[in-house]
């Protein structure tokens, strides 16, 4: 199950990256998208105020650093694509 998640993180920040990279004609925009709002706000949603920093930390499982990790190649591969793309001379991406 933990390696149709990852597959479906992947997929979908990949997906998602290639669409934002067409539009906007940035390549690493969606990494910066993923690291700085999706991360933080998923980790701020399930934050306990009751626990430490490093308590909150260890409360998530090898399963959502390796969903997050993923999400993150999938935005990172999808901005090494489209890089790829307008080097070889596709002026459409």
């Amino acid at each position: 199950m933990v390696v149709i998640l990852m597959v479906l993180f992947f997929v979908m920040m990949f997906g998602i990256g290639f669409i934002l990279n067409m539009l906007m004609k940035t390549t690493w925009f969606p990494v910066g998208v993923y690291m700085v709002i999706i991360l933080p706000a998923t980790v701020i949603m399930q934050w306990n105020q009751g626990e430490t920093f490093a308590s909150n930390l260890l409360s998530y499982g090898l399963v959502d650093y390796l969903t997050a990790l993923a999400g993150v190649l999938g935005a990172i591969i999808s901005g090494k694509t489209i890089h790829f793309l307008r080097k070889s001379g596709y002026q459409m991406f």
